[in-house]
């Protein structure tokens, strides 16, 4: 199925304006989701406005929208009142600064979308943006049913990827957690050398395709045996052992890895020597081996 575009606009940069759209480039759909049932009947439940001081069920039009300034005290904001502070949806996106490829912190990436050109016009200018834009990161803001948005844009392959952000204010600062006030600021240089080496012995090229959600794989499993009227042994749950002597346990898993590397590559040898001999041809081979029978003899 082909992906819907969720908005259609403009790109700006200076007076540079290029028509494009967007597109959603996560999938939530395949994440499972449920809805409440009435056990007895299995029957989908309703979600009720209920007002517990008039003691009755009222109509959304009843409903209205209300800010709490003091505790138990509420002022109402009508529709009207949003409308003087919304944004005006303009069909731009407006890029003002532009900054190295790293400079985005990821904890303020909220949503990621794909920026394509609309119609064949649009495209020549659009690779060339895209290729102006490389090892850069273009800042912005967007506005989209009466809400502003902060963005950043960058090149991704060939094309354009867009990142709603949250502002800075939406981020809390990691002294708020009072547990890492009384985490060490420094470390033993012979810890920090063993965990560094643990980490390097895990080092390997990156491709997150390797990696499944073995979570909403599992619940898949258990719908699927339900329908069919069949039931899925649980799992014996696993508990970690504790970390008795941190410098013992880097130590071991350091070994584990170096064990697990020399096992792979055993593994390995028998397809590595057979590939050999496909290479060398079936002469070579039975050269080889009457070699070892002389010098044997």
């Amino acid at each position: 199925m082909a992906i819907r575009p969720t908005w259609k606009g403009y790109l700006k940069v200076s007076l540079v304006t290029i028509p494009v759209r967007v597109y959603p480039a996560t999938e939530s759909s395949a994440t499972i989701s449920f809805n409440q049932l009435h056990a007895e009947c299995q029957t989908r439940i309703q979600q009720k406005k209920w007002c517990p001081s008039c003691e009755r069920e009222i109509t959304s039009a009843e409903v209205v929208k209300g800010y709490e300034f003091e505790k138990g005290r509420w002022v109402v904001i009508a529709d009207e009142d949003v409308a003087k502070v919304r944004a005006e949806s303009t069909k731009v996106i407006n890029l003002v600064q532009f900054a190295g490829a790293g400079a985005i912190d990821p904890m303020y990436v909220d949503k990621t979308y794909y920026l394509a050109p609309e119609g064949p016009m649009a495209n020549d200018a659009y690779a060339v943006m895209r290729d102006g834009m490389r090892d850069h990161t273009g800042i912005g803001k967007m506005a989209i049913h009466g809400r502003e948005y902060l963005v950043a844009i960058r090149p991704h392959k060939q094309g354009l990827v867009m990142h709603t952000l949250h502002h800075a204010a939406e981020i809390r600062t990691i002294d708020q957690i009072d547990e890492l006030r009384e985490v060490r600021g420094q470390v033993a240089p012979a810890e920090a050398k063993l965990a560094s080496q643990v980490i390097q012995s895990l080092e390997g090229p990156l491709d997150l395709r390797d990696y499944q959600d073995e979570y909403q794989q599992g619940l898949r499993q258990i719908i699927e045996a339900k329908i069919a009227g069949e039931e899925i042994a649980m799992p014996e749950e696993s508990t970690p052992p504790k970390v008795v002597d941190l410098m013992e346990a880097l130590r071991r898993s350091l070994d584990s890895v170096s064990q697990g590397k020399k096992k792979t590559a055993k593994v390995d040898e028998p397809a590595a020597a057979k590939a050999k001999k496909v290479a060398e041809g079936p002469k070579a081979v039975a050269a080889r081996g009457t070699a070892k029978k002389r010098k044997a003899s």
